[in-house]
């Protein structure tokens, strides 16, 4: 007969059970396929919708060459595509603009479009014909447009930053508030999980075959490191794919920069699951049904619901106090810090608080939820209150089994 699992045995024993029974569960990987399906829609719909963005003009009257040209020269400074289409008369031109095939018609003195002037066609072509204009005035009035050009180009003020900006901090800003909105549906799914576990064992009874070979903190335990783990690896794959995407459509260019917002998010991942998994598993704990779960888990959820709110102001206005307040208590700060973290608008000290006022409610959260799920686990029938799961003990089955260690 072989000795009882010790604790970090019994904790590793769990948790590999809670991570090979959630690989085969379905929900698991139909989960992760829809959530990849989006995110590749997300980086890829700008391209699908976008299509050809190339516009077609056509030009009549006597200087259409010389508008064409200029219009051609503000296009390419706004980085704006241009195909220029000639047509044997007005009708013809006008005709292609009523069926699609034709986005301007620039005559002398307007321009014809089907039902309203793209902006940035318009900043080209307005552009143009008023720089054409001005140089007919100018000629006209006797003097060298030329030189009047050169004397209107001044060149701007050199800016003297005290305090500059760093030019890669909105981008890196911007992931990570994708990032923490991605962090919420982790949380609040793989804290689900933990909840539903907790209630779906004790419903069956099994917890108490459990129990009687291992110590309860160690199922709790095993529990969370167990599921916490593949909602990690998960994320990693969800990250992956995201940055792989990105840089291959163009919308991201993935460098060791851009890897700093990633690496916030998977840092508050972790703290964010252990802070809100041990709530969730001492509240599952009281119930006996899954159908009294959703009352227990309510304020939990409400606290994640806000913190995910919260976000989009601190991405708003990450320089005011209530941004900066939010990115340091908990636990709003598990989806506010990395925004702020990433893009530099946190200094080093409102980091290391955060994650030291973090790190204790977490070591304090696992001790009471520690007590209340010792207290509540085995005990069935209604609602137990906090106050009594708080003042329980556990009660071990009558007959107590033996586990032998492999």
């Amino acid at each position: 007969m072989s000795a009882a699992l010790s604790f970090p045995e019994a904790t590793r024993t769990v948790a590999r059970r809670e991570l090979t029974e959630r690989l085969r569960d379905k929900s698991f990987w139909v989960s992760t396929v829809i959530t990849l399906v989006i995110l590749g829609v997300v980086l890829f719909l700008p391209k699908i919708i976008g299509g050809d963005s190339t516009f077609k003009v056509a030009y009549a009257g006597t200087n259409a060459d010389a508008v064409a040209t200029a219009v051609q020269t503000r296009a390419d400074e706004l980085n704006v595509k241009l195909e220029r289409t000639n047509y044997s008369d007005e009708a013809a031109a006008r005709a292609a603009v009523s069926d699609g095939d034709l986005d301007a018609y620039v005559t002398a003195d307007s321009v014809v479009v089907k039902e309203k002037l793209d902006d940035q066609l318009a900043v080209a072509v307005q552009g143009a014909h008023r720089d054409l204009t001005a140089t007919e005035r100018l000629q006209q009035a006797g003097l060298d447009p030329t030189a009047v050009q050169a004397a209107q180009t001044v060149a701007p003020l050199q800016v003297d930053a005290l305090d500059p900006a760093d030019p890669r901090a909105e981008q890196r800003g911007q992931i990570a508030f994708v990032g923490s909105i991605v962090l919420y549906g982790q949380l609040i799914g793989y804290c689900m999980w933990v909840a539903f576990g907790v209630v779906e064992e004790k419903a069956s009874r099994v917890v108490e075959l459990i129990l009687s070979a291992i110590p309860t903190r160690a199922l709790l335990a095993g529990k969370i490191i167990g599921i916490g783990l593949l909602g990690f690896l998960q994320l990693l794959l969800i990250a992956a794919f995201g940055l792989a995407v990105g840089n291959t459509t163009g919308m991201l260019d993935v460098n060791a920069d851009l890897l700093v917002p990633v690496a916030f998010v998977f840092l508050w991942f972790i703290l964010g699951y252990g802070f809100y998994s041990s709530v969730f598993a001492a509240s599952a704990a009281r119930v006996s049904r899954q159908e009294e779960l959703q009352n227990v888990i309510g304020p939990a959820n409400m606290l994640i619901m806000v913190s995910f709110f919260a976000t989009f102001y601190v991405n708003s206005n990450p320089d005011t106090l209530i941004a900066r307040l939010l990115s340091i208590i908990p636990p709003f700060s598990a989806l506010c810090a990395p925004i702020r973290m990433a893009s530099g608008d946190a200094p080093a000290w409102e980091i290391g608080l955060a994650l030291v006022l973090m790190l204790a409610a977490i070591g304090v959260l696992i001790i009471m939820g520690a007590r209340i799920y010792e207290g509540a686990i085995l005990r069935m029938g209604a609602k137990i209150s906090l106050l009594d799961a708080w003042r329980g003990t556990r009660r071990r089955p009558a007959v107590p089994a033996e586990v032998t260690s492999s």
